[in-house]
């Protein structure tokens, strides 16, 4: 048994007594255990940091990318709803790999399970952890950022019985002001991701009371008006950037609400 809480707190030193190797494994099987307090503790800080410091070399890093997207299909709800964590260091420390992209982009819209906690197996947050593997592939030069505005249209408008309860519509909304600051989208590129919603929000009998996905849309785009009016910080530490063309990104939003806001 790997102690990842003295690893932790050694500064997250590589133990001498075990192959890297092993140390990989152990990982990546803590990073699906029902177990929160494993899952969602020290090992998660030691993955993030042997990432990061390159302690965990480049085919190392694909094979662990290549695991995570066959998790997207796991039985288990956690370690699907971890996976995006783990592809979102990758993705930000350099690796990319074009089955990664397709592989979420089945996931994301199809998860069923949007619980952001559950008493017994702690944080899930599959809309929220797909939304910052979202923004980093939105934001990657690898990666046509139309690809991800329509992917996180296809997650807001797909049925649910389950409305966001932790946060879920602010981490969507500025995942997607994050993609919007790139300057290589055209202004209907930055806008046209909005049309499917304006679809739904436009249906000529929309029942009462709202089904959740539409109120899940509502609470995202009305954060994401905030950020195209205000600008978005990349990370705390940053000041806000303006999205490319947020005039007619907040025009699109108002006319967007607008339909649901009528009926």
């Amino acid at each position: 048994m790997i102690d990842w809480n003295s690893i932790e707190s050694a500064a997250c030193a590589v133990p001498t007594d075990r192959p890297l190797e092993e140390l990989v494994r152990g990982l990546s099987q803590a990073l699906a255990d029902p177990d929160p307090r494993i899952r969602d503790g020290a090992a998660y800080s030691v993955l993030s940091a042997w990432i990061e410091r390159g302690v965990i070399d480049a085919p190392r890093r694909l094979a662990l990318g290549d695991e995570m997207t066959a998790r997207f299909l796991d039985e288990e709800v956690q370690a699907r709803t971890f996976a995006p964590l783990v592809l979102d260091m990758l993705v930000s420390k350099g690796d990319l790999k074009a089955d990664w992209v397709t592989a979420f982009e089945r996931w994301y819209p199809a998860e069923t399970d949007l619980r952001g906690h559950d008493e017994k197996l702690g944080w899930l947050h599959a809309v929220a952890h797909g939304a910052d593997l979202l923004s980093t592939l939105g934001c990657h030069p690898e990666v046509a950022p139309v690809r991800m505005l329509d992917l996180a249209a296809a997650r807001l408008t797909t049925p649910t019985e389950h409305v966001f309860d932790q946060l879920e519509d602010d981490r969507l909304a500025r995942a997607v002001a994050n993609i919007l600051t790139r300057a290589d989208m055209s202004e209907r590129e930055a806008t046209a991701w909005l049309d499917p919603i304006g679809t739904c929000f436009g249906a000529d009998r929309l029942s009462t009371p709202v089904p959740a996905h539409l109120t899940n849309c509502l609470r995202t785009l009305r954060m994401l008006y905030l950020f195209a009016d205000r600008g978005v910080r990349p990370d705390p530490a940053s000041a806000p950037q303006s999205l490319h063309h947020h005039g007619a990104v907040k025009a699109r939003l108002a006319a967007v609400l607008d339909l649901i806001v009528k009926r």
